[in-house]
């Protein structure tokens, strides 16, 4: 096993309708990371995307995946904007984002700049595509298009 090379990395979202993109991001975070500190939109924050599963459920169904994969340096938290605790503490080194979320990270280090942090290094991971070729989202799920897997729902 090799050494990872941040200590402390960040990864955010809704996580609604838990998913093969939800998968990578996290994933992505636990390869490269020691501790791996992740946020969930709080149900109010995500009220926006429409119907979403309440935090509570968003966060258990985190914790049941996270538990069958024996990672055990990792935090959840309720995020109530999208900047969470990135924006103040300093132990963060990287941060782990989709391509949908990528201005949220460059946003995350402009602050960070502001208060004379250390930027973090940013991970962009690619879009998980579904079996049309169109990116798996929890909003198309939600739609009944497409399953977890991106599977295609006659």
């Amino acid at each position: 096993m090799f050494e990872k090379k941040y200590y402390k990395v960040a990864v955010g979202g809704t996580f609604d309708r838990f998913h093969h993109g939800h998968r990578k991001l996290l994933e992505t975070a636990f390869e490269i990371g020691n501790n791996v500190v992740i946020g969930v939109t709080s149900t109010e924050f995500a009220q926006v995307k429409g119907n979403v599963e309440p935090c509570s459920i968003r966060m258990f169904n985190l914790n049941e995946f996270l538990s069958k994969c024996n990672n055990v340096n990792f935090s959840i938290f309720k995020l109530d904007d999208s900047f969470g605790s990135t924006i103040f503490d300093e132990d963060f080194d990287a941060i782990v984002v989709s391509e949908e979320t990528e201005p949220t990270a460059v946003k995350i280090n402009e602050i960070r700049e502001q208060k004379n942090m250390d930027q973090l290094a940013i991970f962009v991971i690619s879009y998980v595509v579904a079996d049309d070729g169109i990116p798996i989202s929890s909003t198309r799920i939600r739609k009944g298009e497409i399953d977890i897997k991106g599977r295609i729902i006659k």
